[in-house]
Parts: C-alpha cells; structure tokens; sequence
C-alpha cells in the first residue's frame, strides 16, 4: 500500500517554505515537502493495527527507492524490493511514503506534485504485480473535467498512450510519470474511487482498444508564455537560451520561433514553462537576454493550453482543422499550437478555458448520451 499526504498538507508545507523565500533551497524543499507523506504511512500502519491487522510503514529511503539528484522532480532509478517482500512474508500490510526517495549522496528527493502514483505504479512493477490500483477522489477517467462540463463521460478502457497525453496535458487524474512507468513496465492501472466499489477505468495496451478520433479533451492552466522580442538571429542563440534552462532542470513546453515582428535580422522566440517555474526563469532568461545583446522579454501566465486526444487521429483527416473551426466559432483567439499523432494543443487566454472545453467536447461528440 502507497500513500499520500493529508489533503491541503504538501500545499500547507510549501506555503510555509514560500514565507521564507520566493524561491527557496530545492534540497531542503525536498525535506520539508516529504513530511506529509512520512505522516500518512505513520498513521494509516497505526489505523490497521488498532483494527486488528499487522502493519509496518517505510519510508522511501528504508525501502530503498534509489532516485537521481533532481530535488522537486526527482526520476525513480532502482528500487529495491528486499524489505518490502519481507515485511509481507512476515504478515504485515507494508504502508510505503510515496513521493520520495533517496539521491546518490543520500538526500531526500521528491517526485514531483502527484509522486505517490509514480511510486505505487514503480513498486507494482518491481515486484511484478498483475494489476496497480490507484485509489483516487474520482471514480476514473472522464471525457473532461466534470466540475467544467457536466456532460462528461467515464471512459471505462483507454491506452497507454492516450493516458500519458492526457496527463502531460493537464488531465490530474495520474501523474505524467506514472503513466510512463506503467506503459515502459506493461502494468495495468485501474484508476477507482476511495469512496466506492465501483468499477473505474483500466489503463492498459491498445491491444483490444476502438481507436476512436477523440478520447478526451485536456486543459492545463499551470502554464506561463514567455515571449523573446527581437533576439538576434545567428546560429546558437536558441540552443543557449534553452542550455540555460536545461541545466536548472527547468522543462519547456511548446516553443515557437519566428521572424521578428521588427523585421531586420532579428528573431521572436515564444515558449511555455510551468508557473511554478517563472521566477526562475525569469532570472535566468534576463540574464541571458543581456549577455546575448538584444531582444526584450515579455511574460504572459493568464494562459490555459487546451487539448484533444485520440487514437483515431492516426488514421482520420481534417482533425486539426474542426479544432480550429470549433474554437474561431466561439471567437476564441489560439495564440500557439503544438500536435502530435495523437494529440492537438492550442495556447488560448485563459479567460475562455471552460467555453474552449465545453466546445470542443461537444464538437467532437463526447456528450454522454441521456
């Protein structure tokens, strides 16, 4: 069994690391964050003792959940399963912290908002599981958020693949990262309610899956557009700028390059990052922008990114095209957009997040039916 923290406890932790400083130490936010999760396993061992069960809880560095050095994002490496097959031969329920690890020089890390499902995906694949259960306040996946468009519909199968876009798109239902490990490993992922028996939505193979056009529509409201007016245009410029992020592990989202609006020999680069990330980024791109000689900087994080996803994409024409239609019908200007085989996204103002979801969800038939 992996849990999380309390609700509101990891937001309570980093709020207090935030009275501090705007941007405090990664290793000690890792300290603090893990807490939350350390008390969780503490209590819930002690609730299946008091009711009769034999339980023993560990934390991430008794288990041995060997990550890199990434503190906030940290990737899982190795885990190693001795003591926790002990502890289950022995009759005990094994109560595991999710969300942390221990880095080679023995610190905590942390793996990122959402962490506990990548560490209960990653211990179902060390020790072979046939199913991982996660256990959730939602009952599965749906077609949408619900709390945007009442008309949503519970997905009852759906692909790797198409999980993994819904997540890095927004979708909070399971961490990004989860869903890598559990398509990388071929671990099942049923996604179910705390609160009922009802049956959720597997996450498995495409094997056996309709691929229809849309599955799902996706909307991320975390992101931040950073805009770079008149940089020059030479050779090297992109790759600094974008090396400078890299090596603060800061991760980029779409990136759009243009001639610059000045015209001349200049160019305009447009990405997007997390917000969580745009102090330092600002730092980081202010400081490049002298060094390089030229070219201003523009930030915009009243931005949503809006997303179909779909298997079906492969194999049917005119997709990207009805997207486009559908947001234009509603006066919603797209300020940038990114696709894949499976996926089409558009940056919009964030002020028509829901009007864009309800469209595009309608738009694309995935009303559930009276």
């Amino acid at each position: 069994m992996i849990v999380s923290a309390m609700s509101g406890e990891t937001n309570r932790l980093l709020g207090l690391a935030h009275q501090i400083s705007p941007t405090p130490d990664m290793r000690e936010m890792d300290s603090l964050a893990s807490t939350g999760e350390q008390v969780s396993a503490a209590l819930v061992a002690m609730t299946i003792q008091q009711m009769g069960g034999k339980a023993k809880s560990f934390l991430g560095h008794q288990i041995r959940i060997h990550t890199d050095d990434a503190f906030t994002k940290a990737r899982i490496l190795k885990i190693e399963d001795s003591k926790l097959r002990g502890a289950v031969q022995e009759g005990n329920i094994a109560v595991v912290a999710g969300f942390q690890g221990i880095d080679p020089g023995g610190n905590i890390t942390t793996l990122g908002r959402g962490g506990s499902d990548t560490t209960a995906v990653a211990i179902a694949a060390a020790i072979k599981a046939d199913v991982c259960e996660i256990y959730t306040d939602v009952d599965g996946v749906y077609t949408t958020d619900p709390n945007i468009c009442p008309s949503a519909r519970k997905i009852e199968r759906i692909s790797f693949e198409e999980m993994l876009e819904l997540a890095s798109l927004g979708a909070k239902v399971l961490q990004i990262r989860s869903v890598e490990v559990a398509m990388k490993y071929g671990v099942p992922v049923h996604v179910r309610s705390s609160f009922t028996d009802t049956t959720g939505t597997m996450v498995a193979s495409e094997e056996g899956l309709e691929s229809v056009v849309v599955s799902g529509v996706a909307y991320d409201k975390g992101e931040a557009k950073v805009q770079l007016v008149g940089m020059p245009d030479r050779p090297g410029i992109v790759a600094k700028i974008f090396g400078l992020l890299a090596e603060k592990n800061v991760s980029v989202d779409m990136i759009i390059q243009s001639p610059s609006r000045g015209g001349g020999s200049e160019t305009d680069v447009t990405f997007t990052v997390a917000k969580t990330d745009l102090a330092r980024v600002k730092e980081l791109i202010e400081a490049a922008v002298k060094e390089l000689g030229g070219g201003t900087v523009e930030y915009d994080p009243e931005i949503t990114k809006v997303s179909i996803v779909g298997l079906g994409m492969r194999s049917h024409a005119g997709v990207a095209a009805k997207t486009f239609g559908i947001l234009a019908g509603e006066g919603i200007n797209i300020q940038g957009i990114s696709t894949s085989e499976i996926k089409i996204s558009c940056i919009i103002a964030a002020k028509y997040t829901e009007l864009a979801v309800r469209a595009l969800h309608t738009g694309f038939g995935l009303d559930k039916t009276a």
